[in-house]
């Protein structure tokens, strides 16, 4: 008796790929990593100090609120995308049909290099640490700061940070969401390792966004209510130098009650925990994308990179470039903030910045031209993706914009430097070479009428 074909792999035959991955995850496993890439701690826990610091409390804990509500949107439009074209190469895919065939390779090149940029700059614990700390650390604090605080109290720090606008300080204060709320498309990215992708691709999308919306504000909420000292937080001469607040506020909850920072140590260690397994989900999600281009011919020594496990069924190559050049990235950190500062810049515009063009091409396309998956927007596609589009170009735009005055060698955001030298470069190969031999997503079966390979 001859085995039903899956429903994704189904539709990835129709779309001109032979399956050569593992088609052997779950909607669990993959709403796993697509959850760990989103990253609960790694995305909150770094930069809720100076969002803190630039406007107070309220905006911080409000401004989750707001982005998550718009990234809502941004998921809701890639999630019907996905639910047509449930592939590895997801987001510069989707760019290359649904922009057409005069302007799809160009659209699937831009889409490829901004997400493989944004993801390599980007790169269990989530759930069970998120719970531990939520719940522990209200408990263990002392005092716990009150509603009006948490919730109403907005105030900027000039003395600070060298900004005095009320409107300026707000903006800066929701990078810390806007940084946080991406990296659910790994959803996308692990389509052709999941099981009926074309519905279980959208659902772990959209859960992933739901689930990463409670948690964070439940993080955001438990660090607030336990501050002790809001005046000591950034105070050089106190237990972190003034410079990581998130572990002040636990030091602060777990010696005045224990006068011990035992427990602050062991919290920390269960979020350290969650950098290094969310990025491992990140590396997985990085290494399909360079996979998925390689198989193009999109990156110098495509064969290399495009190779798959024998044995595994995995892009082994891809992981171990994609781990290689994340160390790289990753070592100038520890001697100069200002890079932290550029590379979460670069990651955030190259990874939200690709999600922009697929759905500005569905937002353009004639509807007659789309082949719809179980997840269809119908008539709402319009609102939802010009919505999503406007908020993914503002959150693109801000995380270009300086965060502390007045500027100095020190401040400087290098982002834009970074990244305007790093496109060019990419938009220079295009000119010059890519474009001659770059036809986007190529072919590697033919699928008759019948629907068979």
């Amino acid at each position: 008796m001859e085995m039903e074909m899956d429903s994704g792999e189904k539709r990835l035959n129709e779309l001109g790929y032979k399956q050569e991955l593992r088609r052997e995850m779950t909607l669990f496993k993959t709403l796993a990593i697509s959850f760990s890439t989103m990253t609960l701690f790694t995305g909150i826990t770094p930069l809720y100090g100076s969002s803190l610091l630039y406007a107070g409390p309220a905006t911080l804990v409000w401004g989750w609120v707001v982005v998550s509500f718009f990234t809502c949107f941004v998921g809701i439009a890639m999630a019907e995308i996905c639910s047509s074209f449930p592939t590895t190469g997801s987001l510069y895919f989707w760019a290359a049909h649904l922009a057409g065939p005069k302007w799809g390779p160009f659209a699937s090149w831009c889409c490829a290099w901004l997400e493989t940029v944004g993801l390599i700059a980007g790169i269990g614990t989530q759930v069970i640490g998120g719970l531990v700390i939520v719940i522990m650390l209200p408990l263990v604090a002392m005092t716990t700061q009150s509603a009006s605080y948490v919730f109403t109290s907005f105030e900027v720090a000039p003395d600070s940070t060298g900004i005095s606008s009320v409107v300026y300080a707000t903006i800066l204060s929701l990078l810390v969401s806007q940084y946080s709320l991406y990296g659910y498309d790994a959803a996308a990215h692990l389509t052709e390792e999941t099981k009926g992708a074309d519905k279980n691709g959208p659902i772990a999308i959209l859960s992933s966004i739901g689930i990463i919306t409670v948690f964070g504000w439940a993080y955001i909420l438990a660090l607030t209510f336990s501050i002790q000292d809001p005046s000591y937080l950034f105070d050089t001469t106190n237990e972190t130098a003034g410079v990581f607040v998130p572990a002040q506020i636990l030091y602060d909850a777990f010696h005045g009650r224990y006068h011990s920072g035992t427990g602050a140590i062991i919290l920390l260690f269960i979020i350290w925990g969650s950098f290094f397994f969310g990025g491992l989900s990140i590396t997985t999600s990085a290494a399909r994308v360079v996979y998925a281009l390689s198989r193009d011919g999109g990156i110098p020594f495509s064969s290399i990179w495009r190779k798959i496990h024998p044995k595994h069924k995995v892009p082994s190559n891809a992981v171990w470039l994609c781990a290689a050049i994340c160390v790289l990235l990753g070592l100038p950190i520890l001697k100069v903030n200002v890079v932290f500062t550029a590379i979460t810049s670069i990651c955030t515009i190259g990874w939200v910045g690709g999600y922009a063009v697929p759905i500005f091409a569905r937002l353009a396309m004639e509807e007659k031209n789309f082949k719809a998956g179980p997840f269809y927007l119908g008539k709402a596609r319009r609102p939802v993706c010009l919505i999503a589009f406007i908020w993914i170009c503002y959150t693109c735009s801000v995380f270009l914009l300086p965060t502390f005055y007045p500027i100095s060698w020190n401040t400087f955001n290098y982002a834009p430097v970074a990244l305007g030298i790093g496109l060019g470069l990419i938009m220079f190969w295009w000119v010059v070479d890519a474009r001659k031999w770059f036809k986007g997503p190529v072919r590697n079966i033919d699928v008759d009428q019948n629907g068979k390979v």
